[in-house]
C-alpha cells in the first residue's frame, strides 16, 4: 500500500467520525417557501442536568452541506432536508444516563429513495434519512483500529469517536430490523427501520426503546446518551435526496417534564 493511498484511507475515516464528532453552529437560512412558521420547536423530555439546548449543524470537511430548513409540512412543525452529493447533520449534545434511558419517538416522511445507494457498500453507503444516537462507554475496551481512529478524531475534531453509535436508517433492499455494521469501524451500527419503496410519500411515526435496540446491535448495554442528530446524506452516490423529520422525543415515562430546543430561520 502507498503513502498517498493510506493518507487517502485515513482522511476517509476522518471524514466519517465527523458525522457523529463535534458540530458548529448552525447558519442562518433563508425560509423555506412551504414554510408557515419561522421556526420548529423540538421536543426532548429527558433527566439530564447538562444539556446545550440547541440544534446545532455539523457541516463536514470537503464535503456540500445538506440544506436542513425549519417548515411546517402537512401540518407538521418540520425540518426538510434537501441534499445534492451532500452530507451534513443536525446534532444537539446532551447527557442521559444509561439508568435513564427510555424510549425515543421521532418521525419522518421520504418522497423518493436514492436509487443505487446501498448501505452495505462504502462507495453506495447514504441513507435519505438517519436518527443518529451516540453514546459513551469504555474506550479502553476499544481495539487497536477503533483506537487509532479515536485519536485521529479527537485530533482533527476536539471530539474523540464516540464509544457507540447507533442509526436509525431507511435501507434499499435490506429486511427491517437488521443490523449493518459500519465498512469503517465496528462502533457505528445501523438499524434498519424501513427498507424500499413501500412506505414512501406518507409521514412514519416511530418509537423505540433505546436499550433494546443497543443491545440487539451492540451484544452489550449502552452507555449514557451523549448526542443526537438527524442526517440525510448523498455524498458517496453523488445523488439527490429530500426528507422531512418531526420533532424527536426522548423519555423515560409519559409524566416527564418537556424540555424545549429550537431550529431557527430567520
Amino acid at each position: 500500500m502507498t503513502i498517498s493511498s493510506v493518507v487517502i484511507k485515513a482522511g476517509a475515516a476522518a471524514l466519517w467520525m465527523c458525522l457523529v464528532s463535534a458540530c458548529t453552529t448552525l447558519a442562518p437560512d433563508k425560509p423555506a417557501p412551504e414554510a408557515a412558521a419561522s421556526d420548529v420547536t423540538w421536543l426532548s423530555a429527558v433527566q439530564a442536568n447538562d444539556r446545550s439546548g440547541a440544534w446545532q449543524h455539523r457541516a463536514f470537511p470537503g464535503k456540500k452541506t445538506t440544506d436542513y430548513r425549519a417548515t411546517l409540512h402537512e401540518g407538521r412543525h418540520a425540518v426538510r432536508s434537501e441534499s445534492r452529493a451532500a452530507a451534513s447533520m443536525l446534532r444537539e449534545t446532551l447527557r442521559v444516563e444509561a439508568a435513564d434511558l427510555g424510549k425515543v419517538s421521532f418521525s419522518w416522511k421520504v418522497p423518493a429513495l436514492i436509487a443505487t445507494a446501498d448501505l452495505m457498500q462504502p462507495d453506495t453507503s447514504d441513507s435519505p434519512v438517519r436518527l443518529v444516537l451516540a453514546f459513551e462507554g469504555d474506550r479502553s475496551t476499544f481495539s487497536a483500529k477503533n483506537a487509532m481512529l479515536s485519536e485521529l478524531a479527537l485530533t482533527l475534531t476536539g471530539e474523540p469517536l464516540p464509544y457507540a453509535t447507533l442509526m436509525y436508517v431507511w435501507g434499499t433492499q435490506h429486511v427491517p430490523g437488521s443490523i449493518i455494521v459500519s465498512h469503517r469501524t465496528d462502533r457505528i451500527r445501523k438499524m434498519v427501520l424501513e427498507s424500499g419503496p413501500q412506505h414512501l410519500g406518507r409521514w412514519l411515526d416511530y418509537e423505540r426503546d433505546i436499550k433494546a435496540d443497543f443491545e440487539k446491535a451492540f451484544g452489550e448495554a449502552p452507555g449514557a446518551l451523549v448526542a443526537i442528530g438527524i442526517m440525510t446524506d448523498t455524498d458517496n452516490t453523488r445523488g439527490a435526496a429530500q426528507a422531512w423529520y418531526g420533532p424527536v422525543r426522548l423519555r423515560d415515562h409519559p409524566l416527564q417534564p418537556v424540555l424545549t430546543t429550537t431550529v431557527s430561520t430567520p
